[in-house]
């Protein structure tokens, strides 16, 4: 099969963290945008790529481009095109969402319509039979991209974000989503041969994301329903046999350790179901604790945490003296590592009163965060953690 443009989207900001990825596993970058990296592949390329990627959010296939003044052109341009090659005669079912720009448009749901409308017509001339439709995501996905007049087309392989690893059964409060996780443990300087820490683990994304990398686990080992199995290119045989290729025994143990603490009692309940889940519970040392109180190997890593920034201003008060302490925990127990801190409040971040090494820029969701990292040079060791095992 021929190879066409795949775009592979992200989180804001994380483009860079996917392009590294896809390259380390054999897909050159051709261009970058801030929630996107291009490159070329087929098919079955992108069948690999929803399998394996741990930064992207969808796997998008291009199909065509063209130009469109007015919703009558994307009509007449996309009728021309042939669908019957991509989607099923029989039981097809689509769902069409869109990234529209254009002055022409009022209506945000009018691209869309036009579009299904055009797949419809097409399909029914050439097929007799019309596809139904509707907004889940579950089967067949079809992505327009319309800005100005550049109109692209592209066959959503993902459908569900591949940002979901199917492992989340207690989500908790306020986690971070999978993918951004590992972009996040991919912005540290962490050498997956030293220990991880995470106080604050909440539900544990952040150290599960940590041991699946570690382990060289897929990033979609767990998931067995896409949007690519929905299309008239998909080959379920070569699907079956790309699964074995990718597929990785979990160890039964690292040579490092991975530590996640939380004081609350049902986080880390939420964490180990999680992790179990995930079939990483084993890789992963949990304590209810609290962080000042989390245990921290001698020997150096990195240590992360994600704690609470606050909306309103009494909250943010009240969170002043959480940040502090994570910064007199840094300066007195963390001696060689390297400390981060995942904020969306820079106040907050202020008050942590030691010097970053980099503010690494984030967004969650449509909160703009900071990756704060801090080299936490040597020095004398709190002696309550002195007999911390490595």
């Amino acid at each position: 099969m021929y190879k066409r443009t795949i775009l592979v989207t992200c989180p804001k900001a994380c483009a860079d963290y996917l392009a590294e990825e896809l390259q380390s596993l054999g897909y050159e970058p051709t261009s970058l945008v801030s929630n996107g990296v291009f490159v070329k592949g087929t098919y079955e390329d992108c069948i690999r790529l929803n399998l394996t990627l741990r930064n992207g959010l969808r796997v998008l296939w291009e199909v065509d481009n063209f130009s469109a003044r007015d919703g009558e052109d994307l009509y007449h341009q996309a009728v021309r095109m042939p669908w019957e090659e991509w989607i099923p005669a029989e039981d097809a079912y689509i769902s069409i969402v869109s990234s529209v720009r254009n002055d022409t448009v009022v209506n945000t749901n009018f691209p869309n319509l036009r579009l299904k409308d055009a797949i419809v017509d097409r399909m029914r001339e050439v097929t007799g039979d019309r596809p139904n439709s509707g907004n889940e995501r579950d089967r067949g996905v079809i992505f327009l991209y319309w800005h100005e007049e550049e109109v692209c087309i592209y066959l959503d392989t993902s459908g569900i974000p591949i940002s979901n690893r199917a492992y989340r059964a207690m989500p908790g409060k306020a986690p971070v989503r999978e993918n951004l996780a590992s972009s996040i443990i991919a912005a540290t300087r962490w050498d997956k041969s030293s220990p991880f820490l995470n106080p604050m683990c909440g539900s544990g994304t952040l150290a599960i994301e940590a041991a699946l990398l570690a382990s060289g686990v897929p990033g979609q080992q767990l998931r067995h329903e896409f949007a690519f199995q929905h299309f008239k290119p998909f080959d379920n045989a070569r699907y079956q046999e790309i699964r074995k290729e990718v597929r990785k025994r979990i160890p039964d143990s690292l040579p490092f350790p991975i530590i996640a603490s939380d004081i609350d009692r049902q986080a880390i309940r939420a964490a180990e179901t999680n992790a179990k889940k995930a079939g990483v519970a084993h890789l992963i040392d949990f304590h209810i604790c609290d962080f000042r109180d989390a245990p921290i190997p001698e020997k150096p890593g990195v240590i992360v945490l994600n704690p609470e920034y606050g909306e309103r201003l009494g909250e943010q008060r009240q969170l002043e003296s959480i940040y502090k302490a994570i910064g007199d925990l840094f300066k007195q127990s963390c001696p060689g590592y390297w400390g981060y801190i995942f904020t969306g409040n820079k106040t907050l971040g202020k008050r942590v009163g030691l010097k970053t090494k980099r503010k690494i820029e984030f967004y969650n969701g449509p909160i703009e965060c900071r990756l704060l990292e801090y080299e936490l040079y040597g020095g004398t060791r709190n002696p309550k953690y002195a007999n911390t095992r490595d």
